[in-house]
């Protein structure tokens, strides 16, 4: 099992990053580069939940997500082709008293085949960089969707 802890800012206060992490509409994949439409199924959605599929490259997950705390996102893997036991995403939103938000990302990754154990080592070790590319990617995506400047 690979746990990865990422952390960036954003100037995006955290209800603007958590409306983007919940929007799941068309062009998701601009968000998470890793969430193409055509694997995107919205199963239920709340006012503070959802039960989603996503996935891409022939990766996929079906994640319930809360935000029941409006500083907090926290994404549960129900079901994979991949992934299992305590897999999921937790984003944590903390105003600063510059006026930006601190965004700290837990990525959990329990693989449940031996595919998922490759792709959950690879993540814990060399794949750091690349998650950690794709958090910059979505504050980009999600200030630009707010028409923030950086």
């Amino acid at each position: 099992m690979s746990t990865i802890h990422l952390a960036t800012s954003t100037v995006a206060t955290p209800e603007q990053f958590v409306a983007s992490l919940t929007d799941f509409g068309p062009g998701r994949s601009e968000l998470f580069s890793n969430s193409a439409d055509d694997y995107l199924q919205v199963h239920d959605k709340g006012p503070d939940h959802a039960d989603v599929t996503e996935g891409s490259g022939g990766i996929w997950e079906r994640l319930n997500y809360d935000w029941s705390d409006p500083r907090r996102v926290v994404m549960t893997t129900t079901d994979s082709n991949v992934f299992g036991g305590a897999s999921g995403h937790t984003y944590t939103l903390t105003p600063q008293s510059d006026g930006t938000t601190a965004v700290d990302v837990v990525v959990v990754r329990d693989g449940k085949n031996l595919k998922g154990r490759v792709v959950g080592a690879l993540l814990g070790t060399v794949g750091k960089g690349v998650l950690s590319k794709a958090l910059q990617n979505t504050v980009r995506t999600v200030e630009a969707r707010c028409g923030l400047a950086t």
